[in-house]
């Protein structure tokens, strides 16, 4: 059932299709980054405000150097991803315009998740990604949690409960960190990987961090 739920999402999002996929975090909707329609279609499904940023989604570090402009070693990018944190870098020429067209950066995340892994790799391009949920109300660690929003989608992906359903903590989302400045790093959302995540950036590879 494995393979034929990856090639039913990845079918549902190349003909510009949102799908609802389990992450290493909480429940997210996905579309092709490159898609414009969809990425349009993503933020009416939430109701969230066009100055907010998707993040984009991808399957192995190594393809992050094509959309993203890189001005930290590759061995930090591999010390922290996979994992529950998004990276926010400079974008390149080659992302779509149209996600984000109010700045220069881009949020980048590679779940620790083998689905959302082996799905991100069987598309052509990048996923946006942001959390199954209205904007403003709380993240959904099951399927039943986001159900309003089921009617809209062109699949549901059930990957079980995702972490703890009794604690706050595991509502939290990925810690996202910004690492467009050579040297340093500010924290934009603490989201659930804080502590280890500044604990690299500062011990192991001597950034500095920013005031948010």
């Amino acid at each position: 059932g494995w393979r034929e739920a990856v090639a039913a999402a990845a079918g549902a999002l190349q003909a510009g299709g949102l799908v609802a996929v389990p992450t290493d975090t909480v429940y997210g909707v996905a579309c092709l980054a490159q898609d414009s329609a969809a990425v349009r279609s993503i933020y009416s499904l939430k109701g969230r405000n066009g100055a907010k940023p998707l993040a984009i989604c991808l399957g192995d570090v190594e393809r992050l150097y094509r959309y993203c402009h890189v001005n930290v070693p590759d061995e930090l990018l591999r010390d922290l991803l996979p994992g529950p944190v998004t990276l926010v870098l400079q974008r390149s020429e080659e992302l779509n315009k149209d996600l984000n067209p109010f700045t220069s950066l881009v949020g980048v995340r590679i779940p620790n998740h083998p689905f959302m892994r082996d799905l991100a790799r069987a598309c052509p391009g990048p996923l946006a990604l942001t959390s199954a949920n209205i904007s403003s109300q709380g993240s959904t660690l099951t399927v039943l949690e986001f159900q309003d929003l089921w009617p809209q989608l062109s699949l549901v992906i059930d990957g079980g409960p995702i972490g703890d359903i009794q604690s706050p903590e595991c509502r939290l989302g990925s810690t996202v960190v910004d690492l467009s400045v050579s040297g340093k790093f500010s924290i934009i959302r603490p989201g659930c990987a804080l502590t280890p995540t500044v604990e690299i950036l500062k011990e192991k590879y001597g950034l500095v961090p920013e005031p948010s």
